[in-house]
């Protein structure tokens, strides 16, 4: 099914402008069979900041809310190629933003086919600046499911765009085997987010990026993760302590004191393997820098849990299953239940 989200980018500058072009620009996301799914409408791509920048010079425009971004998401089930895809997101960016730039970038790297739409804020044509409140984005909604419609896509039935579910029921689990569940997807998110995040700021960057809130504060226990179709669940319902509040703290501290490489995929033993193997040189760098309490515990991964986890993982990307039926029996017998 067919979806379009809008991303709060609360930081409005043309740095912010510039990052996010930068991101949803890379080849690695961007490049399907040796061509660039990078486009612009009334812009060239690859030359928009700058564009998106004249503009806003020209009418003497530069101060406030710099640009708009959305994520147009499609179903695996449509079968849609990613040059289809990136069709539609020119033919919705005509539409709905006929006398502004868009920038139409297609990411093909992760396991559902999606488009990020991002619009300067001030008009190419007449110098008007671009406002956007609740009743527009219904209707860039209504009109993305009808051109979805029209090129034979699936949309949300109306009853359910707003069906904000916690828990998965025993068909969505058999859904989540196909490689279609939300909480699936989000797991999937997390991971590729901490192959790029050095802090939590980052972090909750890249989710937002993808179209997903972060609920990250001190005060509060747990972190709470909204998907962009709006479920909402908390880091202790993902069935991996990797991504428990506690453990991120550590995780991103860690990185913090080491030479941390972004784009480094997640080692089969885990992204806390360096965080315990070095725990008591941490802790003693630390009581040595500041008082800080006692450290949480960090996880030692038992053979059953690690199998939990690449069996995740492993759904999360769409991967089957062997021996299904006995997997889990040691562990969690809910857990298919409650994702």
């Amino acid at each position: 099914m067919a979806t379009f989200v809008a991303i709060k980018n609360t930081k409005q500058t043309m740095g912010s402008l510039l990052g996010v072009l930068r991101y949803v620009a890379q080849d690695r996301k961007t490049l399907w069979q040796g061509k660039s799914l990078f486009t612009g409408y009334n812009c060239v791509p690859r030359s928009s900041y700058l564009e998106f920048r004249t503009t806003k010079k020209r009418f003497h425009k530069t101060e406030g809310r710099q640009f708009y971004h959305f994520v147009q998401s499609f179903s695996d089930q449509d079968k849609l190629t990613p040059v289809q895809a990136n069709t539609i997101g020119l033919e919705l960016a005509e539409k709905e933003f006929p006398n502004f730039e868009v920038v139409v970038a297609t990411h093909v790297d992760t396991g559902h086919i999606h488009n990020h739409l991002v619009v300067n804020s001030v008009s190419c044509v007449d110098g008007k600046k671009l406002h956007q409140n609740a009743a527009d984005l219904q209707h860039h909604r209504d009109v993305n499911d009808q051109i979805c419609q029209a090129h034979g896509l699936s949309v949300l039935p109306k009853q359910q765009k707003h069906n904000r579910r916690k828990r998965m029921e025993p068909g969505e689990y058999q859904a989540g085997l196909r490689g279609v569940s939300w909480k699936l997807d989000l797991i999937y998110a997390i991971n590729e987010a901490l192959e790029y995040a050095g802090d939590r700021k980052s972090f909750i960057a890249n989710m937002e990026q993808e179209g997903y809130q972060v609920v990250w504060t001190d005060r509060r226990k747990h972190i709470t993760f909204i998907t962009p179709d709006g479920y909402r669940c908390r880091d202790s319902s993902l069935h991996d302590e990797t991504f428990l509040k506690e453990n991120l703290e550590w995780l991103f501290l860690y990185r913090q004191l080491t030479d941390f490489e972004p784009g480094r995929e997640e080692p089969s033993y885990g992204w806390l393997y360096g965080v315990t193997y070095n725990a008591e040189a941490l802790t003693r760098y630390l009581e040595q820098a500041m008082n800080v309490p006692d450290p949480p515990p960090i996880p030692v991964w038992t053979e059953s849990k690690q199998r939990q986890r690449e069996a995740l993982k492993k759904l999360a990307l769409g991967q089957r299953l062997e021996n299904l039926p006995n997997y889990g029996q040691e562990n969690d017998q809910s857990f298919g239940l409650w994702m």
